[in-house]
């Protein structure tokens, strides 16, 4: 696409926006990101990209930052609730040809139907005030769209990474457990099966989604088929450090009991316990470009060496340690109560 094209990135510097708005100055787009400022210590931005300092949830100073521009799209990584999708419509009607809502796969109704999941699985998921949010503001949006026309796309991520981010449950943390030969705990049996998506191959789906009218109104989970059990991640992982993980298995329900105050545990039940595998036939019919070519059991090198090259920035933060500690203790606790029996 040429450069004519304008595109706004709400964002800009979290694994899922900096990926997006590198592919987009890659297809030549002009590109320009509103945030607030504040420099990214993890990802720098490119230098044809023009930068507007405003924070989204203040709609005057977002409109003094924008001025009367105009853009081809909008795309909005910092969206959660349907009064932030009211405010969206309010701030952005008039001002672009379409505008995408990043939401979440984790709006899937669970647990999830026979598999793999379409855009046509119920988006209705009350289990975590994040995924609750996230239907509120899909459905806030699809009114505007059959009401007043307003031109909204729906991208629903699943969990997606980069170098500087690893896809766990207690991030870093658990890196170093490994690394150490401390204990890890997997929830259930580690059988459930999970989708990792890289950030740069799911940018390819959505800014080949952008400026495109049949994509109007409609939904697209974009993600790749790099399907995993919690058992394969932490082994390939394990494997990638040269040592054997050590993994303790615990039933969800005991973890949420134990821990009830952790953010993971909020995540257990509605979403991490479950097996995810997505059906991509949408996005790839709609971006025939849309091919991942990137799976976890290489990638994990890649983190890895982002790991060693930025030490002060990949530590593992010691309250999630903790948890994980407390965790393995009570597991050997209870497994001394039913030996003594």
């Amino acid at each position: 696409m040429s450069d004519y094209f304008s595109v706004l990135f709400v964002g800009g510097t979290g694994a899922i926006s900096h990926s997006c708005v590198k592919e987009a100055v890659a297809q030549g787009m002009r590109v320009t990101v509103l945030n607030r400022g504040r420099s990214s210590r993890l990802r720098s931005l490119p230098d044809s990209v023009e930068v507007l300092h405003g924070d989204i949830t203040d709609p005057a100073g977002v409109e003094a930052a924008l001025g009367d521009r105009w853009f081809d799209a909008v795309v909005n990584f910092l969206c959660y609730g349907a009064q932030d999708a009211a405010q969206n419509v309010r701030l952005f009607a008039g001002r672009t040809g379409h505008y995408v809502h990043i939401s979440s796969a984790s709006v899937y109704h669970r647990p999830l139907p026979k598999g793999p999941v379409s855009e046509s699985t119920y988006a209705h998921n009350p289990e975590h005030a994040y995924m609750r949010d996230k239907v509120e503001a899909e459905r806030t949006f699809l009114t505007a769209f059959a009401d007043q026309g307003f031109p909204v796309t729906i991208v629903r991520p699943a969990h997606t990474y980069d170098e500087a981010i690893p896809p766990l449950p207690g991030g870093w943390a658990v890196i170093d457990r490994i690394e150490r030969g401390d204990p890890v705990v997997v929830h259930g049996d580690g059988t459930s099966l999970w989708t990792y998506t890289h950030a740069a191959d799911l940018a390819v789906g959505l800014v080949g989604l952008l400026g495109r009218p049949s994509a109007f109104g409609e939904a697209f989970h974009i993600t790749s088929d790099d399907v995993l059990s919690w058992n394969q991640i932490y082994l390939a992982i394990g494997h990638a450090l040269g040592v054997e993980p050590t993994l303790v298995h615990l039933p969800t329900d005991l973890i949420m009991l134990a821990e009830p105050n952790w953010f993971w545990s909020g995540l257990l039940d509605g979403d991490l316990s479950h097996s995810e595998v997505y059906d991509t036939t949408k996005i790839r019919s709609y971006v025939p470009g849309f091919r991942p070519t990137r799976s976890f059991e290489r990638e994990i090198y890649a983190i890895l060496a982002w790991r060693r090259a930025h030490p002060d920035l990949a530590m593992g933060d010691p309250a999630e340690d903790a948890v994980y500690t407390r965790l393995a203790e009570r597991y050997e606790q209870a497994r001394a109560v039913f030996a003594a029996h």
